[in-house]
């Protein structure tokens, strides 16, 4: 953020939304009219326009392009994020909390390809058969159905079933855990907004940036509602 010079600085120069676009596609070969245009919609920036209403643009509009291009390129920043980002700086702060970057998509959502059936999952998680069969008819585990009719569960799915096993010895019931479903079912709608328009146009950038999206937002969250749970299960302890 400390390369932007303040909006609205005194400058001669302008430019044509075309000389913008040559200007900067060396550094962001995909800049279009159409993305410019965008981002002036969503109030990130804002040129000034000639008598005819051509849009002009500083070399401040420009610099400030840059650094939401490259946010967006190199944090996979929503606009949203970035706006506020400028905002903020816009009023005097000149220090904008760093984002953390989360895991990459292939440490995230790296599988083994171990395909275990319901007798080893059983086996190796501590559910009896019919705590598994319960906890698959709420949801909270979905195996894949194989031609044969058995199912057929990943090392994700014996993870869960691990984590599912500790709560049932406690003695709660599946019937008791459908709010994990739901909540998990929620988030997953939630961060799935974020990539939605990427995932409408498929290609191996939109599929990259879509996972490593994904990664981040999923890690984030579940650290968020960790914390949360964790001090208000504090503030029960105390009362």
């Amino acid at each position: 953020m400390a390369e932007l010079r303040a909006v609205g600085s005194p400058t001669k120069r302008t430019h044509t939304i075309g000389e913008v676009i040559n200007l900067l596609r060396a550094e962001f070969p995909d800049v279009t009219v159409s993305k410019i245009r965008f981002l002036e919609t969503q109030g990130l920036v804002r040129p000034d326009r000639s008598a005819s209403g051509y849009r002009m643009f500083t070399d401040d509009d420009i610099q400030r392009i840059q650094y939401i291009l490259a946010e967006q390129r190199d944090h996979y920043l929503p606009l949203k994020v970035i706006k506020s980002k400028l905002t903020a700086w816009e009023h005097g702060d000149e220090s904008p909390v760093v984002t953390e970057s989360g895991p990459p998509p292939e440490a995230y959502f790296a599988s083994s390809g171990v395909s275990l059936t319901a007798s080893e999952v059983s086996r190796s998680s501590g559910l009896s058969r019919d705590q598994l069969a319960a906890v698959v008819a709420e949801g909270l585990l979905v195996p894949r159905q194989l031609p044969d009719g058995s199912a057929s569960f990943t090392d994700a799915d014996l993870q869960t079933a691990r984590a599912l096993h500790r709560l049932l010895a406690r003695g709660l019931e599946p019937r008791h855990l459908r709010p994990l479903r739901l909540a998990a079912e929620r988030q997953v709608d939630l961060l799935g907004q974020l990539v939605a328009p990427m995932l409408r146009h498929r290609n191996p950038d939109n599929q990259r940036t879509s996972a490593e999206i994904l990664a981040d937002t999923a890690q984030a969250s579940a650290e968020a509602q960790e914390t949360m749970v964790r001090s208000r299960l504090r503030k029960l302890l105390e009362h």
